[in-house]
C-alpha cells in the first residue's frame, strides 16, 4: 500500500481532534485524581510554542506506571472515545495505550492488515523507576522482549541486528496467545522496580534509544500547569531537565529541510469513523 503523506490541512485538523482529547482526557485526570504529563513533542510544543509544534499531528502523554495500570481500568469508552492496550482476547500490537477517537479514520502504516482502533490516537507512555548497573542492563533487555512480542512484529528502524532476533524470537513462538503470556511476563520484569530502591525513572515502551535515559526521578514529583493552544495543560516541574537529556538543545528550531511530520501513514479521512473502511483501506 502506498504511504500517504500527510497535508499541512490534514496536520491542522489532527491537531485541533487531539486538542479535544486531551482536553477531555485532562478533565478525566482530575476527577479520578491521576497525575500525566505532555511528553516528547507536546512538551517541547508546550515550552517553545504555547502549543503544538506547527508540523507536529499528535499528542504525546507519559504517566507513572502505577497511574497508567489505574486508567485501564478506570476508563469507560464514550460515544467518541474508546481506549486500546494488549489483551489476550483484543490484541493491540502495542507497547503503550493509546486513546481513539472513533469518528476519524487514520491508518497507521504497517497497521492496514490489523483488527485494531484506526482512529486518531493520542499516546499514553508509562514510566518506570530504573535501577542501576546489571539490574538496568537487565531491565532493559526485559524491555525489548516486551516490545517484540507485544507489537507481534521485528522492529524495522533499528538495524539489521536487532530485525534478525527479533523474527528469530517470533519464529520460535508462533502462538499469539504465548506470545502475549511472555510479554506479560517481560512487563512484570521490566516495571518491578520501586522508588524507594531507585534514584532514577525510564521510558521503557518509547523504543530502543528512548529506554536508554535515565531521569532524575524529582523531575517527575509535581505536575505543572502551562499555556497549550487555548487552554493550560501539565507537565514535569522539571521538563528543562527531561527535554534536554531527550532532545538537547530543544529550544533550537530545526532547520528548514527537517520542520516535517515524521509519522508514516497509509489512509486518512477526517471526516469518517474508521469502521466503514473495514475489509476495504484495513483488514481486507
Amino acid at each position: 500500500m502506498t504511504k500517504y503523506e500527510i497535508s499541512e490541512k490534514n496536520t491542522m485538523r489532527m491537531q485541533q481532534i487531539g486538542l479535544e482529547m486531551v482536553k477531555c482526557f485532562d478533565l478525566f485526570c482530575k476527577k479520578n485524581n491521576l497525575k500525566y504529563f505532555l511528553c516528547g513533542g507536546c512538551c517541547i510544543g508546550a515550552i517553545r510554542h504555547k502549543g503544538f509544534i506547527p508540523w507536529d499531528d499528535d499528542v504525546d502523554i507519559f504517566m507513572m506506571r502505577e497511574d497508567f495500570e489505574k486508567l485501564k481500568y478506570l476508563w469507560k469508552d464514550t460515544e467518541d472515545y474508546e481506549i486500546q492496550y494488549n489483551r489476550l482476547d483484543k490484541p493491540a500490537y502495542s507497547t503503550i495505550l493509546t486513546i481513539h477517537d472513533k469518528n476519524t479514520t487514520y491508518i497507521k502504516t504497517g497497521f492496514h492488515d490489523r483488527d485494531v482502533s484506526q482512529g486518531v490516537a493520542m499516546d499514553i507512555f508509562p514510566l518506570d523507576y530504573a535501577p542501576q548497573g546489571i539490574k538496568r542492563k537487565i531491565q532493559m533487555f526485559w524491555a525489548i522482549i516486551f516490545s517484540i512480542y507485544s507489537v507481534s512484529r521485528a522492529p524495522l528502524n533499528h538495524g539489521n541486528l536487532i530485525k534478525t532476533i527479533g523474527n528469530i524470537l517470533l519464529g520460535v513462538v508462533p502462538s499469539m496467545r504465548a506470545r502475549y503470556k511472555i510479554a506479560k511476563f517481560a512487563e512484570k520484569q521490566m516495571s518491578k522496580y520501586k522508588e524507594k530502591n531507585c534514584n532514577y525513572i525510564t521510558e521503557l515502551c518509547a523504543g530502543p534509544h528512548y529506554m536508554k535515559n535515565d531521569y532524575d526521578k524529582d523531575i517527575f514529583d509535581n505536575a505543572v500547569y502551562v499555556e497549550f493552544e487555548d487552554t493550560q495543560l501539565p507537565i514535569p516541574e522539571g521538563y528543562n531537565r527531561y527535554l534536554t537529556k531527550a532532545f538537547g538543545d530543544y529550544m533550537m528550531l530545526p532547520p528548514l529541510e527537517k520542520r516535517e511530520n515524521h509519522h508514516a501513514y497509509e489512509f486518512i479521512d477526517l471526516d469518517s469513523p474508521y469502521k466503514v473502511y473495514k475489509g476495504n483501506k484495513y483488514c481486507k
